[in-house]
């Protein structure tokens, strides 16, 4: 069993910063890419950034610049650091794992229970 959980999210005004951390546990072979995606109310689901185990990275045009992911290999856990909060970034961040466990060939994709951020004007 492999059980993703995240935490960090809050309340901030705009223009402060937050930072999410999102930790894998279970049967865990190896832990491949990871990543965040945001679903605000009436939106579609978004990317917001993706990061390799060799920590290359990849961001949505909207948060370039202002939010960075990293990640900490032994202890599975990933993180999004978010500065320079909008509103339009008010959102449930929902992390993800793509992980091959002991009881798989197949690499599957493991979600965190999702995390509200919420940016007040």
């Amino acid at each position: 069993q492999v059980q993703l959980v995240e935490s960090g999210g809050g309340l901030v005004q705009t223009g402060g910063s937050l930072t999410l951390s999102c930790a894998a546990s279970g049967s865990i072979f190896r832990v491949n890419t990871m990543g965040w995606y945001r679903g605000a109310p009436g939106k579609q689901r978004e990317l917001v950034a993706t990061i390799t185990r060799g920590s290359n990275t990849n961001y949505a045009d909207s948060v370039k610049g202002r939010f960075t992911t990293s990640r900490d290999n032994a202890k599975n856990t990933v993180y999004l650091q978010m500065n320079s909060l909008k509103p339009e970034d008010t959102a449930v961040y929902y992390c993800y794992a793509a992980i091959i466990t002991g009881v798989a060939t197949t690499t599957r994709d493991y979600w965190g229970q999702g995390t509200q951020v919420t940016v007040s004007s």
